[in-house]
């Protein structure tokens, strides 16, 4: 099993540290809890569990409230005290928000005024904002600048840049510091495999382990710059640390390298004892971006972020992952 050794990378920086994380029970938030205890920080997680599960941060222990960030008591509950919020909770998929736009919108970029209304009343440091690489929408330039225009091509990633949008205005209406992450294609265990809306590895996976080809949605040349989650618990703890006031910019998260797809479901194949199975391919979905692929000088500069896991050794430990849980 591959171990992160989070000590050796922040050593005592969160030592009694008292951190919220929003979210906190899904995929990417559980990973953040699971860091944030073994470097001793007091965690309190809300969560919804529409999307996440109790049982993802169980042997992390920290103080669970159930409940949504778009309820005002609920939310300044969660936030008192707290000197860094790592705000995750969202709802998060494109064909999802295709269906349901109205309550893609509420969950995602109202659930940030109130994330930002409760930090600002509890004097919290920063908040550290979960952003998407899909704010870049169709743009043809490789790689994605933080400079580069923002085309959101979908409701949920015109939420998701309006999240941005409120990081920028309360670091600067109120000088609350806040940051955005604009991940690109995170990965890894305790990804939702089962969800209509399964994100591309974890998707593979579950049709790998049940003996069916992987499906592909158009002609396989899209291409991610699919990220390992360490990488990204790591970007949101450096940006926690950074002593340096953030004022809601915003940071590209990923490896700064991209995988099509029609190499990634044979490798994935591959390494879960499937060579014999042969990709399938449907009609593009709409919504859907072509290429993806992170500059990453912007966040080495301001936080010292670089990669800490690379494509493969992510890629190996999560369809482990998936061979014992979904069997």
């Amino acid at each position: 099993m591959l171990q992160t050794d989070w000590r050796s990378l922040h050593g005592n920086a969160f030592d009694g540290k008292h951190c919220l994380v929003t979210g906190g029970a899904g995929f990417i938030g559980s990973h953040i809890v699971e860091a944030l205890t073994k470097l001793g920080a007091k965690v309190v997680v809300i969560d919804n569990l529409v999307g996440g599960a109790t049982a993802n941060i169980e042997p992390f222990k920290p103080q669970f409230i159930q409940g949504s960030i778009v309820d005002r008591p609920t939310i300044e509950r969660a936030a008192a005290g707290a000197q860094y919020i790592f705000h995750l909770a969202a709802l998060g998929s494109v064909p999802g928000s295709l269906e349901r736009p109205v309550e893609y919108h509420d969950a995602d970029a109202t659930g940030c005024v109130m994330v930002l209304e409760a930090a600002r009343k509890a004097n919290v440091k920063r908040v550290i904002y979960s952003a998407s690489s899909s704010a870049y929408g169709d743009a043809v330039e490789l790689p994605k600048r933080e400079t580069m225009p923002t085309n959101p091509k979908s409701p949920y990633a015109a939420a998701k840049l309006a999240g941005e949008g409120y990081m920028s205005a309360y670091a600067g209406s109120y000088g609350l510091d806040t940051v955005s992450l604009r991940y690109f294609n995170i990965f890894g265990p305790r990804q939702n495999a089962n969800s209509a809306y399964a994100a591309v590895i974890a998707a593979f996976a579950k049709a790998i382990i049940a003996g069916k080809p992987p499906m592909i949605f158009g002609d396989g040349m899209q291409s991610r710059d699919f990220t390992f989650v360490h990488n990204a618990v790591h970007a949101n703890l450096l940006a926690a640390r950074c002593e340096k006031p953030l004022r809601g910019t915003v940071i590209n998260v990923a490896c700064g390298e991209r995988i099509d797809l029609n190499v990634l479901a044979p490798t994935m194949c591959e390494l879960m004892g499937r060579p014999d199975l042969k990709s399938q391919y449907g009609p593009e979905r709409a919504g859907d971006v072509k290429h993806s692929q992170a500059d990453l000088n912007k966040g080495r500069e301001l936080l010292g972020y670089k990669p800490i896991v690379d494509f493969r050794s992510g890629l190996k430990e999560t369809v482990d992952w998936y061979s014992t849980v979904l069997k």
